[in-house]
């Protein structure tokens, strides 16, 4: 049996996805709730006395703007075929070849699974501590992440009803954090980051790709989640629908992480609005709300990816592979990512895994619009023993040139990597003949390729 045909009833599978569960207006909502990362409020953390509110309002802007066009384009394989990001991957990697894009995104999003899990159990921790004086946060630690994987197992139905029904909350929430930061600290916000001078140099142009950075993952793999978007929604909404999700909550988080550490000289998340908020049933309500946004983007982000690639890699079904996900997050070690003095250890993390994260984007993007003009051939993509067998080092070399450019530039990493990895991946592909295969679907030749079989 085929892998298009092993398609369970009730459980996520490779298989192009014939049954969308989401309208734009589901779709919308759950990138709102995906998107609360507290990764983005340590991200604002970082660019204390580099940026002022004015600066890092439009990186933000221009960080989320990149975001939703990259979404829009790299997503619409996914959105037209039903395949998830793996599925997609094999023209331009190979099926052996795909462990490379696989594993460079699984493991950022098992890293941010823990970090998060770590933040929404010290949050957990806190409201258990205030409300009952039991002050334990590694059993919490254990407590939400059990928690988290018995949620994730139920896939995309249960993540829809979860982010749907958590967005209401979450946006009452983020307007009523931004309100208490601005009261309680207004005067020292004033002084340490809206009057400062900042920069609009390479600084400011870091920060965008900080911001964006959060995100370079779901650029990655974001047919996952397009494949269960109806298919009447064209491109226009869409890209617009990825904009207005991710901006508000974007927006939201880093400038609180930007006031906040700013005003107080601490990055912990949770001693910020512990002291930000003086009365307690308020601050139970906040504090469980960063609880609850590290759920709706844990398993929307951070289970479906590495999920999937678990799937294809080891043959696993999609529960065995989220609880398999949920377990490695436990071994992380997410405490030394944010410290209470400084978020630069997220910022590195960041800046390197979109070193590899910007290639792999560019070459799929390069594979499907410019050498494949958005035609692909399903069955060729189910066949183990097709032309897309193996590895194809056209991919896997690409790669790693824009991963070397990348390394080179770290605060732009992911812009930097973009145009190295699309041309190599290009000329590769037409000039390399054992690459011949992947690209029109035949035995490889030692005559070159004509444009006419090119177009075929």
């Amino acid at each position: 049996m085929s892998e298009a045909q092993e398609k369970v009833a009730g459980e996520e599978s490779l298989a192009p996805q014939e049954t969308r569960i989401m309208d734009r207006w589901s779709y919308l909502l759950a990138w709102l709730g995906g998107c609360v990362s507290i990764g983005t409020f340590a991200m604002g953390s970082s660019l204390v006395g580099q940026l002022n509110m004015l600066q890092a309002v439009v990186a933000i802007a221009i960080g989320c703007f990149v975001i939703g066009v990259a979404l829009a384009i790299n997503g619409a394989a996914g959105h037209k075929y039903g395949i998830p990001f793996m599925v997609q991957a094999r023209t331009a990697f190979g099926f052996s070849g795909t462990r490379l894009p696989g594993l460079v995104r699984a493991v950022p999003a098992v890293v941010w699974f823990g970090f998060q899990s770590w933040i929404g159990a010290g949050a957990l921790n806190a409201v258990s501590a205030t409300l009952l004086g039991w002050d334990n946060l590694v059993a919490w630690f254990v407590i939400f992440q059990l928690l988290q994987i018995a949620l994730s197992v139920y896939g995309f139905k249960g993540i829809k009803w979860l982010e749907n029904v958590g967005s209401v909350f979450i946006i009452a929430s983020l307007i009523y954090m931004f309100y208490a930061v601005i009261t309680k600290f207004g005067g020292a916000i004033n002084e340490r980051i809206t009057s400062i001078e900042g920069t609009w140099g390479m600084p400011f142009w870091g920060a965008t790709m900080l911001f964006l950075g959060i995100y370079s993952t779901m650029m990655l793999n974001v047919s996952d989640y397009s494949r269960e978007l109806h298919k009447n929604v064209r491109p226009g909404p869409l890209t617009t629908i990825y904009a207005m999700s991710i901006l508000p909550a974007t927006l939201f988080m880093g400038l609180i992480g930007l006031m906040v550490s700013g005003a107080t000289g601490t990055a912990d998340p949770i001693k910020v609005f512990s002291s930000a908020v003086d009365n307690t049933p308020l601050l139970v309500t906040t504090l469980l709300f960063i609880a609850f946004a590290q759920v709706t983007t844990n398993v929307l982000n951070n289970v479906v990816p590495p999920a999937y690639v678990l799937m294809d890699l080891f043959r696993l079904s999609f529960r065995k592979s989220a609880v398999v996900v949920g377990l490695l997050a436990f071994c992380t070690f997410p405490w030394v990512l944010v410290k209470d003095e400084s978020a630069s250890g997220l910022q590195m993390f960041v800046q390197t895994y979109s070193a590899f994260l910007g290639p792999i984007f560019a070459v799929l993007v390069v594979d499907y619009y410019v050498l494949r003009g958005r035609r692909l051939d399903l069955a060729k993509l189910y066949d183990e023993n097709g032309p897309y067998r193996g590895v194809n080092w056209a991919g896997m070399l690409a790669t790693l040139a824009g991963a070397a450019v990348a390394l080179s530039f770290p605060s732009i990493s992911w812009y930097a990597s973009l145009l190295p990895a699309g041309v190599v991946y290009y000329l590769l592909m037409n000039h390399w003949a054992p690459c011949r295969r992947f690209l029109d679907g035949e035995p490889t030749v030692a005559a070159p390729m004509t444009a006419s079989r090119r177009r075929a």
